[in-house]
This record gives C-alpha cells, sequence and structure tokens, in this order.
C-alpha cells in the first residue's frame, strides 16, 4: 500500500471516528429549556425494584413531576407538603411522580422509608431525565396536564399546601 493510500484510510478511519463520536455526543450536549406550554418530555425508568415508571403511567392525570435528591436540603424541606398534597389529591386526579437523582441506591431507599414517601418515584442516577427537563437545581418541579403539556414550572423548594398552590390545584381537578 502507497503512502498516499495508507493517508486516505487513515483520513477515512478518523472521519469515521470522529463522525461516531459526534453521534453519540452530541444529543447529550443540547440545552433544554422546558417551559409552561411545552410537550413535556415522554421518559421512561426502571425501579430499583425491577419495576419501570413512565409519564405515559399517568396519561389523563395531572402529574407533578419532581425532581430532587436526598443530600439536597430544600428538597428535604419540600418533601412533607409534597406528601401531604399528593394524599390530598390523588383521588382528583393529581399524582406527584419524584425522580430522584441520588447515585447511591441504598441511601436512596433508605430516606424514602425514613420519610414515609408515600408518592411514587424512580432514581435516575444518570440524570437522563432531568437534562431532558433543563433541570440543573434541585428541587424544581413541573405540572403537567392530561394532556401532556407543563402548565407550570416551580424552581427551588415550595411549600405545595400554600393557599394559592391548593387553590389553584382545586380549580383544575
Amino acid at each position: 500500500m502507497t503512502s498516499s493510500w495508507r493517508q486516505i484510510v487513515t483520513g477515512v478511519l478518523m472521519g469515521a471516528l470522529v463522525g461516531l463520536l459526534l453521534y453519540r455526543v452530541v444529543p447529550y450536549l443540547r440545552v433544554y429549556d422546558v417551559e409552561m406550554g411545552d410537550k413535556a418530555p415522554a421518559f421512561t425508568l426502571s425501579g430499583d425494584t425491577g419495576t419501570g415508571m413512565s409519564l405515559d403511567d399517568y396519561k389523563g392525570k395531572y402529574v407533578l413531576l419532581n425532581f430532587w435528591a436526598t443530600w439536597c436540603p430544600p428538597c428535604i424541606q419540600e418533601l412533607p407538603s409534597l406528601n401531604n398534597i399528593h394524599e390530598r389529591f390523588r383521588d382528583k386526579g393529581l399524582v406527584v411522580v419524584g425522580i430522584s437523582v441520588d447515585e447511591d441506591k441504598q441511601a436512596y431507599q433508605q430516606f424514602l422509608k425514613a420519610r414515609g414517601v408515600t408518592f411514587p418515584t424512580a432514581r435516575d442516577p444518570e440524570q437522563t431525565v432531568n437534562t431532558r427537563y433543563g433541570t440543573t437545581k434541585f428541587p424544581e418541579t413541573y405540572l403537567i396536564d392530561p394532556d401532556g403539556y407543563v402548565r407550570r414550572k416551580y424552581v427551588g423548594p415550595e411549600d405545595w399546601e400554600r393557599p394559592e398552590i391548593v387553590n389553584y390545584l382545586s380549580s383544575i381537578l
């Protein structure tokens, strides 16, 4: 093989390698920013118990999608009111869904048990779902309507039992 052929083959291989790398990496570099009125990105997570969780599981209901972590003090602060709002409205068509970004499965499971979390949660240690929503700070919560559109976006901790929130939820359910 001549020197020019080696250069051509090397160039083609390098181009293919760069193309493959860009194909695999570029989707992760995309900056997402889901706002009110946007279609909520679909997701499916495998639960730690072998069961899965998907946004499609809650079609026809309002979903309060909360991104959180056990190591996040503001997340811990809002947890009791999330539990209470879930209990208050779950029979009226609202489900609170928590997605934890915890890497430590055991710490996550112990936290859920110790805190008496009553709403469905899943762990996403790779942070694929919150990345699709554009969430980088925790907690962050999205109210998704039965048709899959974001109705509200809450950045930071909330007291989910504040009259403004309770009245709003009561008015749409």
